[in-house]
């Protein structure tokens, strides 16, 4: 079978252009490719283009809403980063811009931090707890994962202040105890 070799990019409609493009910049130091009016592109690396937003408030002005209550939708886009270090760093950054997660949870497999665009639009920015898929995959079929299968919450703030500090993925790697977390939406967040 043929599979797809990288995640190229996502589309966006959206009524609020300017506040997506900024938000997109803001949060993934992406730099515009192109824009128009009704268009923007956008990367955040050597790829021609990872976001594009196209501006309904000018395509279609008079459409209805996109996604009412009871429609299925992307529930969320998940992005890897390589360290602990780098995901708590991008946190950092973030938060000095005001911009912080409404979740932040260790699933087990990865620790994550969830974070709505101006849309409500949901992307999770994640590291994995395990040094390869195989360990990851035995995590996911162990007892701890069939007993909390979601994760649970922690707060950022002492993490990324230990992270860059210096403490090692290893301190932070296992699942802490706790509950486990209800799901979370931006949405309830906006």
């Amino acid at each position: 079978m043929s599979r797809p070799h990288t995640f190229a990019h996502v589309v966006y409609r959206t009524r609020n252009f300017d506040r997506m493009l900024d938000w997109y910049q803001r949060v993934f130091e992406a730099k515009v490719q192109f824009q128009s009016p009704v268009l923007a592109f956008l990367t955040y690396d050597d790829e021609h283009h990872r976001f594009a937003l196209v501006n309904l408030a000018l395509l279609a002005p008079t459409a209805p809403p996109l996604n009412p209550p009871a429609t299925a939708t992307v529930e969320h886009v998940a992005y890897g980063f390589k360290t602990l270090h780098d995901l708590m760093t991008h946190y950092v950054r973030l938060k000095e811009q005001g911009i912080t997660p409404y979740w932040a949870i260790h699933h087990g497999i990865t620790i994550s931090l969830y974070y709505g665009d101006p849309d409500g639009n949901q992307m999770e920015f994640q590291t994995d707890c395990f040094a390869n898929n195989d360990e990851a995959n035995a995590y996911m079929y162990g007892p701890d994962f069939a007993q909390n299968p979601i994760g649970v919450e922690f707060d950022p703030e002492p993490m990324a202040a230990a992270v860059l500090k210096g403490a090692p993925l290893s301190d932070f790697a296992r699942r802490p105890p706790g509950p486990m977390s209800p799901v979370r939406s931006a949405a309830r967040q906006l």
